[in-house]
């Protein structure tokens, strides 16, 4: 004779165990698999902010490299104020921008002073005119010091775009 029946063999402690066991596990997986997602979302929120603060340098940084270029175009030759044409215009572009860029601001306000400084020597008079020997030496003295002015801008450019590579890579 047989003693259980087709309805209780269901009921038994068993599989209430292995029931329980599963929605638990069921359970855990839920809890674990919304922690992984919130993460994940902050990731990206992250990389969303990284991503549009990097965009928001790329103009500071390509005037910063065209503006190294320009004054090393012009390096270890007295300059007049005609060959300043072109790092005026990059300072000026640099100058609109340096306001509303935040954490590099200091660093391109520094850029800014350096290239006014480096303005301020510009030579008098047309490069082609002959300089009387009375005048030399006050002009040599002048293209030195036009010289200085070009290292210190040179080394407040690398400083700025050091600043700015570092904040792209945080």
């Amino acid at each position: 004779m047989m003693t259980s029946t087709t309805l209780a063999i269901g009921t038994s402690a068993g599989t209430l165990a292995v029931t329980a066991v599963a929605a638990l596990l069921t359970g855990i997986l839920a809890a674990y698999t919304l922690v992984h997602h919130r993460l994940v979302f902050t990731w990206l929120q992250k990389v969303r902010h990284n991503d549009q603060a990097n965009a928001e340098l790329d103009n500071p940084d390509q005037w910063l490299a065209d503006l190294y270029k320009a004054q090393c175009r012009l390096a270890q030759r007295p300059c007049h104020v005609e060959d300043f044409e072109d790092i005026a215009q990059i300072a000026n572009m640099i100058k609109g921008v340096a306001d509303h860029t935040g954490a590099v601001r200091p660093d391109l306000m520094k850029t800014i002073e350096r290239v006014e400084e480096y303005l301020a020597t510009a030579l008098p008079g047309p490069a082609s005119s002959a300089v009387p020997p009375s005048e030399h030496r006050s002009r040599l003295t002048r293209a030195m010091k036009q010289e200085n002015a070009r290292i210190e801008l040179a080394r407040a450019v690398v400083a700025a775009r050091r600043r700015i590579t570092l904040l792209r890579r945080s």
